[in-house]
Parts: structure tokens; sequence; C-alpha cells
């Protein structure tokens, strides 16, 4: 694991980012930042880095009304040369009415993977969600035509929910979510957790994860991930 690296990566699509709001000053871009470490990194269920701590970083950039853009960048441990996770992605989020949708297109890039590997990969993203109440209630759906490792097309669907206690800084959520590769690798995955705003950029997040295909091997176990993340 390089987390040298990994900041390098961060700091430069940053200054990227950064540098382009800059040429063009009187158009609508604002950019945020995050920066943050948690005890293991799981993605859909599964960890990617064998059950090691994370620090991941980004830069998110808003573009006019309903644009966004940004990258992202965490260590990753998949047993071989890989250092680092890349993310690239960018979309818009309409509303319609009570709707707020969320389409956009990821891009999962992987630092020093081994030659042939085909880790790399796209997603297109169609996501809703809805205030219920105090609740928040979404869906969405993800499609890859070549997912990682160049197993072929993949689909992701995940119900998700989330409430914010009244009068209090903490909020609760949890999703339920079904990958669906080519051949025998598909499963179910569940979270549920509780997060903490100690300040409007500050906070911390504890959460259960776990799938239901443990024989996938132990990066598919349960297990409980305590994370925190600070945005500016």
């Amino acid at each position: 694991m390089n987390k040298i690296k990994v900041s390098l990566l961060v700091a430069a699509g940053s200054l990227a980012l950064a540098g382009a709001a800059h040429a063009q000053d009187d158009s609508p871009v604002s950019l945020s930042f995050k920066l943050g470490a948690a005890s293991d990194y799981v993605f859909r269920g599964v960890s990617q880095t064998d059950e090691n701590p994370q620090v991941f970083g980004g830069v998110d950039a808003t573009l006019g009304s309903i644009g966004y853009a940004g990258v992202w960048a965490s260590n990753v441990d998949f047993n071989d040369s890989t250092d680092a996770e890349v993310d690239v992605y960018a979309g818009v989020k309409p509303t319609l009415g009570a709707v707020s949708l969320d389409l956009g297109v990821i891009y999962y890039g992987y630092v020093d993977a081994p030659s042939g590997s085909d880790y790399g990969y796209w997603e297109g993203k169609v996501a809703a969600s809805v205030p219920a109440g105090p609740a928040t209630l979404g869906a969405a759906v993800y499609y890859s035509p070549d997912f990682f490792g160049g197993t072929g097309d993949a689909w992701y669907y995940e119900a998700n929910g989330a409430i914010a206690v009244p009068d209090t800084k903490f909020t609760f959520s949890g999703a339920l979510g079904r990958q669906e590769v080519k051949g025998s690798g598909d499963y179910t995955t569940w979270n549920l957790g509780a997060g903490y705003a100690f300040t409007d950029h500050v906070g911390v997040d504890l959460r259960y994860w776990d799938t239901g295909e443990h024989g996938f091997g132990k990066i598919y176990d349960s297990r409980v991930v305590a994370s925190l993340k600070l945005s500016f």
C-alpha cells in the first residue's frame, strides 16, 4: 500500500479542477474537497483493502444548476501490484417534482494493476430519491458493459434509505443491493449504520456490512467499519 502515491493522485486531481475553475472565473463552477480514513474500504459489501485500513480523498465540482464532476482516490489491496483506485465521474441531478434524479457515468481506474488484469471499467448510473417525512428513500441501478477484471456486462441494483434524527446530529441509513455478473459471481449485500456530524465539515460513521456469499472468501464476510470524513 502506497499512501504517498494516493495523496499525490488526489492533489493532482484537485489542482487540475481548481485550475479549470480559475481559468473560467465567470462560469458557475464551485469546488468542494473531501478527505478521510476508515478501518476498511468496503465496496458493495466486499473489502477492497484485504480487511486493512483505508485512506481516501477527492474533489467535486458543481457545474451550473444540476451538473457535477469529480475525481476520488483510495488505497486498495488485491494482493498484487495494484496500489490505488482512482475514480472519475460526471453527471446531472435534475428534479421531477419531489423526486431527485442522478444520471451519471463513472470510470474506476487502478494504479499499477498487473498487465492484462483488465481491472478498469465504466459504469452508468440511474438513481432517484424522494423525501418521506423525516426520511429519504432511494433506489439506483448501475450497468457496466465490461465489469472489473473483464468479466463482461454487469448490473447492480440498490434500494436505500436514511433518516436524520430531529434535534440531534445523528443520521441512520442502510441499503440492500444485488450485484449480478456473468458466471457464478452474483451476490446480495446489505449495510446498516449511523453517522454523527461533529460540525458541518467533520463527521464519523459506524456501519455493519455483509453479503450472502461468505463462501467467495473472507473479503465477502460480515464486518463493522468505522470511518472519519472531512469536507471543505
